[in-house]
């Protein structure tokens, strides 16, 4: 049972405190994460919020979504699990850099 809502389009200022009071009338906030930058240590602008049951987060998302807070309209919605990629990526080193033969100084025949 899902329980944990998405909210975007955050004021930079908001503070976990303001959630748990802005959620709170809907039913039991259980967990407030607000991510932020790794470089400034600024919030990013969006929350996770777990309510403690569906009904909850469902009166939450009615209620809020699309509603000014703290001078912007908020997006409100049921948090999706993040998909497993497999993690991150990049291409590999083909150690001859991926370009013709190099036997030879390029010919198929030994040149004397």
């Amino acid at each position: 049972m899902n329980t944990k809502m998405y909210v975007g389009n955050l004021s930079f200022n908001s503070t976990e405190q303001d959630l748990r009071d802005l959620f709170g009338s809907h039913g039991e906030v259980t967990e407030v994460f607000i991510p932020t930058d790794r470089e400034s240590g600024r919030p990013r602008g969006f929350a996770f919020v777990t309510m403690d049951s569906t009904d909850s987060m469902n009166d939450a998302i009615s209620a809020l979504n699309g509603n000014e807070f703290q001078g912007r309209p908020l997006v409100v919605n049921e948090a999706k699990p993040q998909a497993n990629t497999g993690g991150g990526g990049g291409g590999g080193y083909r150690g001859n850099g991926g370009s013709g033969r190099r036997d030879n100084n390029g010919y198929g025949r030994n040149r004397r």
